[in-house]
């Protein structure tokens, strides 16, 4: 079976739980951004918890169904043309689900009984944005391909969550470069705002500039997804999914790893802030 996409929103890209352990090739884990809500979504139609499904930016996904489908779709508050949010759905042949534009949250998941069955790429089916591999972003017309369907049948019809909080709070431990700030800890006091021109690549912030001490040549270095790269016009960029190396710029400051879910669903506009993980030590 195949789910033919009608109109594939404002961006939509097949995603996985990422290609991790090819740091040292310069491949990034990539995968779904926000892996909470991606796995719940497998979960709801009694898929392995990494199997392919779609991450829908903003809504406005169209889909059709070539044979009878059951689906799910979880993560940012959209209406749904046909059931609801963190349930299954079933399509019948012919029929479409429509997912409109998120009122809460940014990223929608879709995931379809049997996964989607895209040849994998270094061991993963995850669309790297910056890195090129994997499958090409989801357009008008594609046929994507269901796999076999698991043995194993939805043991949850139902799964509340909780709506997004308007001012997210990440919680951040110290970066490998913070001595090479004036005053670091004004990372901390700071409400910044997220950029329009934001991806699964990078998170921009707008806000105060954080200055630096230090001005030296800083050799592009690995970084982790949730690493806080400050470039030369001293406003944060929150390094997610597709993240490359520094380019040269210091990182202040790491996301935790479970509050990168909730960075996931930032939306440009957002205000946002960063309190310490445990005690930062004290400004050189």
């Amino acid at each position: 079976m195949k789910l033919e996409v009608v109109r594939p929103g404002f961006a939509t890209t097949v995603q996985d739980l990422g290609r991790p352990g090819h740091a040292a090739l310069g491949v990034g884990r990539s995968g779904a951004a926000d892996r909470e809500s991606f796995r719940l979504a497998n979960r709801l139609v009694g898929n392995p918890a990494g199997a392919a499904a779609l991450e829908v930016t903003l809504g406005g996904l169209v889909l059709r169904a070539t044979g009878v489908t059951t689906l799910a779709v979880t993560g940012a508050s959209c209406p749904l043309s046909k059931g609801g949010p963190n349930g299954p759905i079933t399509l019948w042949p012919g029929e479409e689900l429509a997912l409109g534009t998120a009122v809460s949250g940014l990223r929608c998941y879709v995931a379809v009984r049997g996964g989607i069955d895209v040849p994998p790429v270094l061991g993963s089916r995850a669309t790297d944005t910056l890195g090129k591999l994997g499958p090409p972003p989801v357009a008008a017309g594609m046929l994507l391909p269901i796999g076999p369907a698991p043995r194993a049948f939805p043991v949850v019809d139902l799964a509340p969550r909780a709506a997004w909080p308007a001012e997210p709070v990440l919680r951040v431990t110290p970066g490998p470069r913070r001595d090479w700030f004036t005053a670091p800890d004004e990372l901390l006091s700071t409400v910044y705002t997220v950029s329009p021109d934001s991806d699964r690549v990078g998170i921009r912030l707008t806000g105060p500039a954080l200055a630096r001490a230090r001005h030296d040549e800083l050799p592009s270095e690995a970084c982790v997804p949730g690493s806080l790269q400050v470039p030369p016009s001293g406003r944060p960029i929150l390094f997610h999914a597709d993240h490359p190396t520094t380019g040269g710029y210091p990182v202040i400051a790491v996301v935790e790893e479970a509050d990168l879910d909730l960075a996931a669903q930032l939306r440009p506009g957002q205000t946002v802030r960063f309190r310490a993980a445990q005690d930062f030590p004290p400004a050189s």
